[in-house]
C-alpha cells in the first residue's frame, strides 16, 4: 500500500455520522527502504490537546523515508469529532482515554475506540501518545511511563522532558491497551490545552528524533537537554475542601517543601478563607489556573521525587 522509501497520507474511515457520512481520521505513513520497527505517534485523543499535532506534522516533514529503517505512522488527530468541536471528550461525553481498547459492539465512543485501536494501534511495536493538560489547567512537559520496564524507561529518558513520573499502564488508557499487546508505550504530557507552545513542541520533536536514532530507524546523534528530568515514584492531585476564588502559587516544575503554602482561597468579598499546604516535598507537575473553584476542585498535581 505504501511503497518503500515514500511518505503517504490517508484518510481512514472509522465510523459514520447520523447522516451516514464518513467520519475519518488523518494518517501519515513513512515507510523506509529497509526493515525495522514500527513506531506510532498519536495526538489529540482529547480534542482540545493540540501541541502534539505540529510535533507529528513537523517530524514527518523532516524524516527522509529513503534513509529510514522501519515504519513511522503518525495520527495527528485521533478524536476528530471532538477536534472539530474544540472539546476534550467524545461526542457522547465519554473520555476516549478511559475506554481503550473499546468494544466492537459497544456504544458510540466504544466502537470508535475499538476500530481505531485494532485497525491502527495494534500494528505498532512502539507508541508515543501525546497529550496536554485539560481545560482550566496547565502542565509541565512530563512523561508517564512504567519506569520498572527497561525499554519504556529508556523511551521516557530520551524525551528531554522536565519530569518523568513512574506510572504503570492503567486499564482504559491507550497506553495501557497498547502495553497489554506487548507494544512499548509512553505518554507525553506536552504542556497546555487549546494552544501551540513552541518550546514544548521543539522539545517533543527532539525527543522523537532521539527515540528513532536509539531504535536504529534513523542515523544521527542523540540530543539530550542540559538538565536531567526530575524522576517521580508517584504523583497525586491536591483538592479543595470548599469553594471560592483560588490562587495557586508555585509554578509548574517548581519543587515545593512539606508544609509550604501552595494555594490560597478567598471568598467573593476578597477575604482569605483557606490556605493549602504541600503534604510532603514534591515537584509541581501541573496546576489549576481557573480561579473559580468549587468544593472538591483540583489545586495542583504533586510529583513525589525519587531519592537517589
Amino acid at each position: 500500500m505504501v511503497p518503500a522509501g515514500t511518505i503517504k497520507r490517508f484518510w481512514l474511515q472509522l465510523v459514520s455520522d447520523g447522516m451516514g457520512m464518513p467520519m475519518n481520521i488523518p494518517i501519515i505513513v513513512a515507510k523506509g527502504t529497509e526493515k525495522g520497527p514500527v513506531v506510532g505517534l498519536t495526538a489529540a485523543v482529547h480534542g482540545n490537546e493540540l501541541n502534539g499535532i505540529p510535533i507529528i506534522q513537523r517530524f514527518l516533514k523532516e524524516v527522509n523515508p529513503k534513509e529510514l529503517r522501519g515504519i513511522v505512522v503518525g495520527i495527528p488527530v485521533v478524536n476528530t469529532p471532538s477536534f472539530f468541536r474544540r472539546k476534550r471528550r467524545f461526542i457522547d461525553g465519554k473520555d476516549l482515554n478511559h475506554i481503550m481498547p473499546g468494544k466492537s459492539d459497544g456504544n458510540v465512543s466504544e466502537v470508535y475506540a475499538y476500530r481505531f485501536f485494532h485497525k491502527i494501534v495494534s500494528q505498532f511495536e512502539y507508541l508515543l501518545d501525546l497529550h496536554t493538560a485539560s481545560t482550566g489547567r496547565i502542565n509541565s512537559y512530563y512523561i508517564r511511563a512504567d519506569m520498572a520496564e527497561p525499554i519504556t524507561r529508556k523511551m521516557a529518558m530520551l524525551q528531554n522532558a522536565q519530569i518523568v513520573v513512574h506510572n504503570p499502564p492503567l486499564d482504559g488508557t491507550l497506553r495501557g491497551a497498547a502495553e497489554s499487546l506487548g507494544i512499548h508505550a509512553i505518554t507525553l504530557e506536552v504542556g497546555n490545552p487549546n494552544t501551540f507552545q513552541k518550546g514544548y513542541i521543539r522539545n517533543g520533536l527532539t525527543g522523537i528524533h532521539n527515540l528513532l536514532i536509539h531504535l536504529g530507524l534513523t542515523d544521527g546523534e542523540i540530543e539530550l537537554g542540559e538538565n536531567l528530568p526530575v524522576i517521580c515514584d508517584r504523583s497525586y492531585w491536591l483538592y479543595t475542601d470548599r469553594g471560592g476564588i483560588l490562587n495557586v502559587l508555585p509554578q509548574v516544575a517548581e519543587v515545593v517543601e512539606k508544609n509550604q503554602v501552595v494555594a490560597r482561597m478567598h471568598n467573593i468579598f476578597g477575604d482569605l478563607i483557606r490556605e493549602y499546604r504541600a503534604p510532603e516535598k514534591g515537584v509541581v507537575i501541573g496546576k489549576s489556573v481557573s480561579p473559580i473553584n468549587q468544593t472538591g476542585g483540583r489545586i495542583l498535581h504533586l510529583g513525589i521525587i525519587r531519592e537517589e
